[in-house]
C-alpha cells in the first residue's frame, strides 16, 4: 500500500468561545474587588468608556437651562442610564452615525486657526497697583481653608494618622530592638541579644537553643552559657512580659512571678504551671484537687488568675490588616416582603463617551476611524457583559433567598437543604455558571453578611422520611452546647441522642465533624468548675 499526499474534504462541528463570551465568563466569576480593578483597567485602556454620574449630569443640565433667558427648545426628554446602556449595547457600530445625534462642536479660535492674542500682550495691558496691602490674610489668597479633624491631629479623611498609614509594620523583632537601644549593654551582651531576637518566631517564643547561640559567638570573646542565660533573662522581662520564653510553662511562670501582690492564688497558680500544666490543660480538676489538697474555690481562683495571662506575648505586636467584605447583593424587607437588589456602591455607572462617539464616521475607512470603531465595539461588549453579570447575579441571589426565606426570619435553624442543581434548574442556567456566580459573592442580610455559597448545604434524612439541612443541624448542635452544664458538658454521643429526639438521624462521628467545623472543643476541654 503506497502513501501519497492528497487533499480531502471533511465536514465537522466544533464549539468555540467567542471573545464576547470569554469576557462575560471572566467578569462573572470575578469578586467585587477584582471587578472594580477590571473596570478601572477598562476605563484606562478604552478611550470610549467613561464613568457617568446621572445625578450630576441632571444637575448640570438644569443649571445650563436656567442660565438661558430665552430657551429655543421647548420639548425636553430624560434618558436613564439603563436605557443608554441597553441602546449602546444593542446597536451596531457600523450603523451608528453620531453626526445625526450630537450637535457640532463650538467655535474654538485656537483650533480653527483664527488669531489669538498672545499672553504677553495681555499681561502688558494689565496694570498692577502700586500700593499692595501688607496685612493680607490667608482668606484673601485662598477661597477655602484646609479642614482637619482637630488641631494638629494629622488625620486623613478615613480618620487614620498619616504617620500610622506610612509607618513600617511593627514586628516582634523591631519592638524589642527599640528597647535594646535604650539599654546600656556591653558589646558582647548586645550581640547576644541580637542573636536571641533573631531566633524568635511571630508569637515571641524562642525557637533556638542557647547552645546554638553560644556557638555563634566569636571564640576569642570566651563567652560562657551563663552570660547567654543572663541576657535571655533580661529580654524576658522587657515589654511584653514573657517574651523570648522557650515554652509555655516558662512564659506563664515569668508573668506569674512578676505579680507584685503575693496571694494564695498566686502560689497555687505557680505550682499548677510548673508541675501540673498537662493536667490543667486536660481539665482534670479531680486529680488537681486531690494532689494539691486544696478547696475547689482556691483552685478556681488560681485558674482565673492563669487565664488573665498572655500565653503568646508576641501575637499582640502583629499588625493584622482588617479585611472588609463588600456585599454584592442587599436583602431588605419592604412592605412585609423581602426584596433583593444589587449594591449600587460597587457598580460604577459607565457609558460610551458621547464626545468621542461623535467622531465615529460611518463611511470612513481610515486607520483612525478603524481604531475608533474598534474601541466603540469593545466598549459596548464590556458594558453588555457587565449588564449580563449583574442580571445573572440578581436572578441567582433572588432565587436563593426565595428558597431560604425561613433563614431570614428564624436564622440558621430554618435553613433548607439546597444544592447547585436546584438553583440551576429554576433559573435555567448550568451548574458551573451557578458555581461561578456564588463564589466570592456576598449578600447583606439582616442577620449579617454571608457568602452565597453559605446557603448551599447537603441534607440529612430524618426518621420520618424528611430532610434537614446540615447547616440547621450545626445550628442545633451549637444551641445545645450553649445550654449545657459547664460542670458536665455534653459528649458527642449525647448530642447525637438529643438530635435523635428531634427526629434528626445523625451518627456520633457526624456530630463530631459538625462540632469541629464550628471550632468547638470536645467535652473534656469544655469542662469548668462553675
Amino acid at each position: 500500500m503506497s502513501m501519497k499526499p492528497a487533499l480531502t474534504l471533511k465536514i465537522g462541528q466544533q464549539l468555540r468561545m467567542t471573545p464576547q463570551l470569554q469576557q462575560a465568563i471572566k467578569l462573572l466569576q470575578l469578586s467585587t474587588l477584582d471587578l472594580q480593578q477590571e473596570i478601572q483597567e477598562a476605563l484606562d485602556s478604552n478611550l470610549m468608556l467613561e464613568e457617568f454620574d446621572e445625578e450630576q449630569e441632571n444637575t448640570n443640565a438644569e443649571e445650563s437651562i436656567s442660565e438661558i433667558e430665552e430657551p429655543q427648545v421647548e420639548e425636553t426628554f430624560e434618558t436613564t442610564e439603563t436605557d443608554n446602556l441597553n441602546e449602546l449595547a444593542s446597536s451596531d457600530s457600523e450603523t451608528f452615525d453620531a453626526d445625526d445625534v450630537f450637535e457640532a462642536e463650538p467655535h474654538d479660535a485656537a483650533i480653527d486657526g483664527d488669531s489669538v492674542n498672545d499672553s504677553a500682550e495681555l499681561m502688558e495691558r494689565e496694570t498692577l497697583s502700586d500700593e499692595l496691602p501688607v496685612d493680607s490674610v490667608w482668606e484673601d489668597v485662598y477661597d477655602t481653608l484646609p479642614t482637619g479633624t482637630g488641631s494638629g491631629s494629622g488625620l486623613d479623611e478615613d480618620g487614620e494618622s498619616f504617620d500610622a498609614r506610612n509607618s513600617p509594620q511593627v514586628t516582634v523583632q523591631s519592638h524589642l530592638l527599640e528597647q535594646i537601644n535604650l539599654l546600656n549593654l556591653s558589646e558582647h551582651d548586645e550581640v547576644i541579644a541580637l542573636h536571641i531576637i533573631d531566633g524568635l518566631d511571630h508569637e515571641g517564643m524562642l525557637r533556638l537553643d542557647l547552645s546554638e547561640i553560644l556557638e555563634a559567638m566569636p571564640s576569642e570573646w570566651d563567652i560562657e552559657l551563663d552570660e547567654v542565660e543572663a541576657v535571655l533573662h533580661l529580654l524576658q522581662h522587657l515589654d511584653p512580659l514573657g517574651i523570648a520564653a522557650r515554652d509555655l510553662q516558662e512564659c506563664l511562670t515569668i508573668q506569674l512571678k512578676a505579680i507584685n501582690q503575693p496571694s494564695e492564688a498566686k502560689s497555687i497558680a505557680i505550682t499548677l504551671v510548673e508541675h501540673h500544666l498537662p493536667s490543667l490543660g486536660n481539665r482534670d480538676f479531680a486529680f488537681l484537687l486531690k494532689t494539691l489538697r486544696i478547696a475547689e474555690s482556691e483552685l478556681q481562683a488560681a485558674i482565673a488568675l492563669i487565664q488573665t495571662l498572655n500565653p503568646k506575648p508576641g501575637s499582640d505586636l502583629i499588625n493584622v490588616e482588617s479585611q472588609y467584605v463588600v456585599p454584592d447583593v442587599i436583602v431588605t424587607k419592604k412592605n412585609h416582603r423581602w426584596t433583593v437588589e444589587l449594591n449600587p456602591s460597587i457598580n460604577p455607572r459607565i457609558r460610551v463617551n458621547p464626545e468621542y462617539a461623535s467622531l465615529v464616521k460611518r463611511n470612513d475607512s481610515s486607520p483612525d476611524q478603524t481604531y475608533l470603531r474598534d474601541q466603540m465595539q469593545e466598549a459596548r461588549w464590556f458594558i453588555k457583559s457587565l449588564q449580563q453579570r449583574n442580571d445573572t447575579l440578581l436572578r441567582v441571589a433572588t432565587k436563593i433567598m426565595e428558597v431560604q426565606a425561613g433563614f431570614l426570619d428564624h436564622g440558621d435553624s430554618a435553613m433548607k437543604p439546597l444544592v447547585l442543581h436546584d438553583i440551576a434548574e429554576d433559573v435555567g442556567l448550568h451548574e458551573s455558571t451557578i458555581s461561578r456566580v456564588t463564589t466570592q459573592k456576598y449578600i447583606d442580610t439582616p442577620l449579617g453578611v454571608y457568602e452565597l455559597k453559605y446557603f448551599f448545604s447537603s441534607h440529612v434524612s430524618t426518621h420520618s422520611g424528611g430532610e434537614v439541612s446540615s447547616t440547621a443541624i450545626r445550628a442545633k448542635i451549637k444551641a445545645l452546647i450553649q445550654q449545657e452544664s459547664t460542670r458536665k458538658p455534653l459528649s458527642d454521643s449525647k448530642l447525637a441522642a438529643l438530635l435523635a429526639e428531634d427526629n434528626i438521624n445523625v451518627a456520633r462521628r457526624t456530630v463530631a465533624k459538625y462540632r469541629e467545623a464550628l471550632m468547638i472543643p470536645p467535652s473534656n476541654e469544655r469542662k469548668q468548675l462553675t
